[in-house]
């Protein structure tokens, strides 16, 4: 036989991983393989494979007698629409995908090629864990990648697909990465099992309840994004990766624009008159930026705050809004941390940023208070007075107290601040603050709601409005609805070239 003819069987040795039977149970499952997902994901014909036949060195417990080629992980890289990324696919036919030493060696390979060449890594994560039989060998293996995602971290776009078991030390690596997806009711992540669960706190739990996708989008926020399965998972991962760019020393692709007129009517009259009345932000947005190009991030947590990318005329940016449709739009712990880590990410990889302002203040109560809204709440103004991207504000309605600077006010190095004529800058709503000003004639006064009523008004007309905050040059102009992506595309193209030098220090020490 030819020595190409072994190296043939070998590598279909390796296709099969455990056997045909354990594949065939992962398509019961409605899962894909580890090479069907690899393939799926790159462009067809792309995929060059490294350490495909490379084998554990574990001799304890019988296990010399079970060998498998690529020992539970493919790695190499390939191109996603004709951009090179790394990729590493957990296999989890062969020893439950669990990690070994050769296991996490191939992982750290493809891991150091693409901080050295500059181009995106994507885990697709399918692994039981550590794997026993190798004792600290495999926990040394874990160690060794989640000092590669630090290092990487803000180098190189780190993208996570949860797309089986993911268990003890396995949750950290892709709780370090950018951003993790997960694919409903066939993975779960969790650092102790409902077994142990069970045993330590006499909790009755399901997998699914205690760290399925369902769980982790809309209670921790572990996860970024879900998926129905797993060929909507790894479209997902194509989807992302495009408004990316290959590394922090690049900008995103942008796309092929003609510019038009840009005027969009159906802005127009979408503020209610009322202060009071909600109106859905994600109109807003859609109303801006190009047509069916918003890819929102973490959609069902902290859903008082929008946040995702989109492209304007072409280019990718990073969208910040608050959501009128849930709490007011205020900003509270969850949705703090959520626009911070988003804000940071955008900043990390050249993401021009624009934030949508309609911000009743912060959430009030002992639980907000409790769980620390102070400090939560400063992640994001740090986020956001750290970011060096273009940053431009558009205030839709109201902007008060402490959250009109946190949410990218001029003061903390906004680039471009407008208002449209119904935006309200004041330190709080009309009538607390009449209440508060006008106390004493209010309590003297025949009729006391008739007089809070008239000094509402007089409160409300002058300070409920954008003229003054532009009067003293915190907003650059006060611009109609129908005009905002016209100025916007033409005030991020001012802004293309923009380049800040912060002060020399390691780094700054952001209130974690």
């Amino acid at each position: 036989m030819k020595p190409q003819d072994i190296l043939h069987q070998k590598l279909a040795k390796a296709h099969l991983g455990g056997g045909q039977s354990r594949i065939e149970k992962q398509h019961a499952k409605g899962k894909l393989t580890a090479r069907e997902r690899v393939h799926i994901l790159l462009d067809a014909g792309s995929f060059e494979e490294i350490g495909a036949l490379v084998t554990h060195r574990t001799t304890d417990f019988g296990m010399q007698e079970q060998v498998f080629y690529g020992d539970g992980v493919i790695t190499g890289y390939g191109t996603v629409n004709g951009r090179l990324v790394y990729v590493y696919a957990q296999d989890f036919t062969v020893f439950g995908g669990s990690l070994s030493e050769t296991h996490a060696e191939k992982i750290c390979k493809v891991m150091d090629m693409a901080v050295k060449v500059g181009a995106p890594l994507l885990g697709l994560n399918d692994s039981g864990g550590a794997r026993i039989q190798e004792g600290v060998r495999s926990l040394g293996g874990y160690a060794d990648i989640f000092y590669r995602n630090v290092q990487a971290s803000g180098v190189i776009p780190q993208l996570s697909a949860i797309m089986g078991p993911c268990a003890g030390g396995a949750v950290y690596s892709p709780a370090m990465t950018d951003f993790t997806i997960m694919v409903e009711n066939t993975s779960y992540m969790f650092v102790t099992g409902p077994n142990v669960v069970k045993t330590v706190t006499n909790e009755e739990v399901t997998s699914e309840e205690l760290g399925g996708a369902s769980t982790h989008s809309t209670k921790s926020g572990v996860t970024h994004l879900t998926a129905a399965n797993d060929v909507d998972c790894l479209n997902k991962l194509k989807t992302l990766l495009s408004y990316l760019p290959q590394n922090c020393e690049e900008k995103p692709v942008a796309l092929p624009y003609e510019l038009g007129t840009e005027v969009r009517e159906q802005l127009e009259g979408l503020v209610p008159e009322s202060a009071n009345q909600p109106y859905d932000m994600r109109t807003v947005i859609n109303g801006i930026i190009d047509e069916d190009t918003f890819f929102e991030i973490h959609e069902n947590y902290a859903d008082n705050i929008v946040v995702g990318f989109a492209r304007l005329a072409g280019r990718s940016i990073g969208i910040v809004a608050n959501q009128p449709m849930s709490l007011a739009g205020v900003l509270d712990v969850e949705s703090s941390k959520k626009a911070a880590r988003f804000t940071r990410t955008c900043d990390c990889f050249n993401v021009p940023l624009l934030v949508l302002v309609d911000v009743p203040g912060f959430l009030p109560g002992t639980d907000q208070e409790w769980n620390a809204i102070i400090t939560n709440g400063a992640k994001l103004l740090y986020a956001l007075s750290e970011a060096t991207v273009p940053r431009i504000t558009v205030i839709t309605r109201k902007a008060y107290g402490g959250a009109y600077d946190v949410m990218n006010s001029k003061h903390i190095g906004a680039d471009m601040n407008f208002a449209w004529p119904t935006a309200e800058i004041a330190v709080m709503g009309a009538k607390g603050a009449s209440e508060i000003i006008f106390r004493r004639e209010i309590m003297a006064a025949d009729d006391p709601t008739a007089k809070l009523a008239e000094k509402e008004a007089e409160y409300a007309k002058t300070f409920a409005n954008p003229y003054r905050a532009a009067q003293r040059g915190f907003i650059d102009e006060v611009i109609l609805p129908k005009d905002t992506r016209r100025k916007l595309i033409k005030a991020y193209g001012m802004l293309e070239d923009k380049v800040v030098k912060g002060p020399r220090r390691k780094h700054g020490n952001i209130p974690l």
